[in-house]
């Protein structure tokens, strides 16, 4: 048997492997034999019924806390949520209370360079956790973009924004968090879940 044989037969016995592997792979990942008659669905599927679900779903009527800032703009927060995920979204509305447009203060991204590159943020915004003497800071994603609404610049009178902010979870045992947001007055606001 020659040496150039032998090579192509090794290269078809591993291209055969191979080809069997990913055949047993997808048949594993398939989900089954069609035994199961209801359907599968993925953990992010909404499910609707006629009307679209919103961002802040779940929030109560009465806001946790309301910051009055300069020139008429407004901060409801709607809700402060903790996840299983070790993080806490807290989802409010900013609003120009005020009789003419407004220029939302660029104050409000903070002063950090990584956040301000990134455009109008609330990446300004901090929770300070009084009992454990900590302040947690918005989260940012690998690139440095702050895990917060982004990318407004004016709000015409009467207008009203959704926004959120996400921040790493205080311990479990706290309820109470400090809000703090540039060109507002602090809050606190009671953390859920």
């Amino acid at each position: 048997m020659s040496i150039r044989f032998s090579a192509k037969t090794r290269r078809g016995m591993v291209a055969l492997t191979v080809a069997a592997g990913l055949a047993v792979g997808v048949a594993g990942c398939s989900g089954g034999g069609g035994d199961d008659k209801k359907p599968h669905s993925s953990a992010s599927a909404s499910k609707t019924d006629g009307s679209d679900p919103s961002a802040q779903e779940g929030q109560s009527d009465e806001p946790l806390a309301e910051l009055r800032g300069s020139d008429g703009l407004l901060l409801q927060i709607t809700s402060a949520q903790r996840d299983s995920g070790g993080f806490v979204t807290v989802n409010g509305t900013l609003k120009n209370d005020g009789a003419k447009s407004l220029l939302v203060p660029s104050a409000l991204s903070g002063n950090e360079t990584e956040i301000i590159r990134n455009g109008t943020s609330l990446g300004g915004a901090t929770l300070i956790d009084p009992k454990g003497k900590k302040r947690y800071y918005v989260l940012r994603d690998t690139e440095g973009r702050p895990l917060t609404t982004t990318g407004f610049s004016t709000l015409k009178a009467g207008d009203s924004l959704a926004v959120f902010m996400q921040f790493p979870a205080p311990p479990a045992n706290t309820t109470e968090v400090d809000f703090q947001l540039p060109t507002f007055p602090a809050a606190t606001i009671k953390i859920s879940g």
